[in-house]
């Protein structure tokens, strides 16, 4: 009987999101310092890179390093006035956007600094407006026009899967390519 580990899907090193909720307080303040830590960790995650290898995809028809970073400043900037406009209002609809389409804007070929820099600051708002949710504001919806209705709950672990998808993307191409 073979022993050899599963190979890891390059498109979910961490695997798919799933909703485990709804999440007990400590649960959230776990989900909460993991969307706070994401700067901290996509800066390491991309230390010591040069441009050739920031401009790497992760994948065979992924998006490069550098788009990644970007990516996530973009998903993460509205995934903030997300979180806004639900604690705010009542089941606002919230508009999707086409991610690969503003993957191959120009401001995504900028330095991955910007991006690191922009998430540093957005991260620390972030932070802060959601350690100042009440239990009760977990359970407010935002409505997804592809998705459907969305608690805050749900939409935190989200978040928090995917500031951990991302930088696995990116870790996980360091461990492929020795770098």
């Amino acid at each position: 009987m073979s022993t050899h580990a599963l190979a890891v899907d390059p498109r979910y090193p961490i695997g798919t999101y799933q909703y485990e909720g709804p999440y007990t307080e400590s649960q959230r303040l776990e989900l909460i310092t993991t969307i706070a830590d994401l700067p901290a960790k996509l800066r390491a995650a991309v230390t010591g890179l040069n441009d050739a290898q920031i401009d790497t995809p992760y994948r065979d028809g992924g998006w490069t390093v550098r788009q990644t970073v970007h990516h996530v400043a973009d998903s993460h900037m509205n995934s903030f006035i997300r979180f806004r406009l639900a604690i705010t209002e009542e089941s606002p609809t919230i508009k999707p956007y086409e991610e690969a389409l503003w993957a191959d804007i120009a401001d995504a070929k900028e330095p991955v600094e910007v991006s690191l820099k922009l998430l540093e600051a957005l991260h620390r708002r972030m932070d802060v407006m959601l350690r100042s949710f009440k239990p009760e504001d977990w359970n407010r919806t935002l409505l997804h026009p592809q998705n459907g209705p969305m608690s805050l709950d749900k939409t935190l672990g989200l978040y928090a899967w995917h500031s951990k998808h991302h930088v696995a993307h990116i870790t996980e191409l360091r461990k492929r390519m020795n770098w």
